[in-house]
């Protein structure tokens, strides 16, 4: 497949599929080869033998979703991803389709922006993701997300800054607080994360 032998890989995807017929790997990469190719009907099919085979490949859920959002079948791809996340909640591609989907395709700006966020939870992905979450919630007239306060350098759970020499672990101290401040209600002002992608 890498060095664009398409048919060469196909005949060998076909007869590790044979070979191994429990497994949804080898037809889910002759699916994306199809799909590569223009053929999106096959692709389909070669799918959903996949998930026949293997129910529990969140891999083969989300591909077949892919194919059936190229292929315009919207509900259909929803439905797949959402198998995909029930196979594994923790696949977090899955998410990021079911995102691109609810919000571009199917016009649910709500599940989008849930979807985005364990997408963002899960990968730890920043860009383009943060901008998409920030455009949703601005859409849906929320206020930004808060981004988590950054912890003080050599605070515990922190990485030491580039060339500090490890040390060992400071005492507990008091926490300072500032005469009359109620530390209960002390919060800092959120920033908005830049939109893109």
């Amino acid at each position: 497949m890498r060095s664009g032998n398409a048919t060469e890989a196909e005949l060998g995807l076909k007869q590790v599929a044979l070979q191994y017929p429990e497994y949804a790997a080898p037809l889910v990469n002759l699916a994306i080869l199809q799909r590569k190719q223009g053929h999106l009907d096959q692709a389909e099919e070669t799918l959903k033998s996949a998930v026949g085979r293997e129910s529990g490949s969140a891999v083969a859920w989300t591909e077949l979703g892919a194919t059936q959002r190229m292929r315009g079948e919207f509900k259909e791809a929803s439905y797949s991803y959402e198998q995909a996340i029930a196979a594994d909640p923790r696949y977090a591609p899955a998410w990021r389709n079911l995102g691109v989907l609810s919000d571009l395709y199917l016009g649910d700006p709500n599940r989008a922006l849930v979807a985005f966020e364990q997408y963002k939870q899960l990968s730890g992905e920043d860009k383009p993701v943060s901008g998409w979450i920030a455009e949703l919630r601005a859409r849906l007239g929320m206020a930004p997300a808060k981004r988590p306060a950054a912890a003080p350098e050599g605070a515990p759970g922190t990485p030491p800054a580039p060339g500090a020499v490890p040390s060992e672990a400071p005492a507990p101290q008091r926490p300072q607080t500032v005469p009359g401040a109620d530390p209960a209600n002390a919060t800092s002002a959120p920033t908005a994360p830049k939109a893109g992608g």
